[in-house]
């Protein structure tokens, strides 16, 4: 009886790993499908735009009937302001040179092949285009992508102005040690939870105004 019990027990183990590393990986999948998407949305508004005469009113005026449009079919996550963000994502990675010797090379497939990986969350990257110094972005980004850092110790960081305590301490090291106790880690789920991918996917959305409070960071 022993034995049988250790053997389901370990049977049991090994599907529960199976099933939590299919889970994660399917969550991981949406979060990056819908970065890529944003990203190629953005690029399409931009050079869109580059045709018009006059860009500025050109843009607003197609921005107002594409969000329309887009709203429509897809449900929210189409507003102007969000087409706007995506215009600016695009923009802003795209002087990378790594992503822009791409640019040519489209295809409909948002899951393309790129030199940069987006591996945060959309809620992340919203954050990350507000910053105009391309250093601390970068700095900031890495810090995000191997530490997990949430939307909210994301903030945080910043908030306590860790890249120009990091840019001007010899002891580097010891700050981005101390930096990191008592730090919220972001789990798989927790992306699933974002409000913009339960948007992306067609969810329902229980916080109406989610949009406008990640952009008023």
């Amino acid at each position: 009886m022993i034995i049988k019990k250790k053997l389901e027990e370990n049977i049991y183990e090994r599907i529960k790993i199976l099933l939590r590393e299919a889970k994660n990986n399917v969550i991981q999948t949406v979060n990056k499908t819908m970065v890529y998407t944003y990203f190629e949305i953005g690029r399409i508004i931009f050079e869109n735009e580059q045709k018009g005469k006059e860009r500025a009113e050109y843009g607003k005026e197609t921005l107002k009937e594409l969000s329309a449009k887009l709203n429509k079919e897809f449900g929210k996550g189409f507003s102007e302001d969000n087409l706007s963000r995506m215009r600016k994502f695009y923009y802003v990675y795209s002087q990378n040179k790594s992503i822009n010797n791409y640019s040519n090379k489209i295809s409909a497939t948002p899951l393309r092949k790129y030199n940069h990986d987006f591996l945060l969350s959309w809620s992340h990257y919203l954050v990350l285009i507000r910053i105009d110094d391309e250093i601390k972005r970068g700095f900031y980004e890495k810090e995000c992508t191997v530490n997990r850092w949430s939307l909210t110790e994301f903030k945080r960081q910043i908030d306590s102005a860790l890249f120009e305590r990091v840019a001007l301490s010899k002891k580097k090291d010891e700050i981005l040690r101390l930096s990191k106790e008592g730090q919220f880690i972001e789990k798989p789920i927790d992306i699933i939870k974002d409000p913009y991918v339960l948007e992306f996917l067609g969810l329902k959305v229980k916080n109406k105004f989610s949009e406008n409070q990640l952009a008023l960071f």
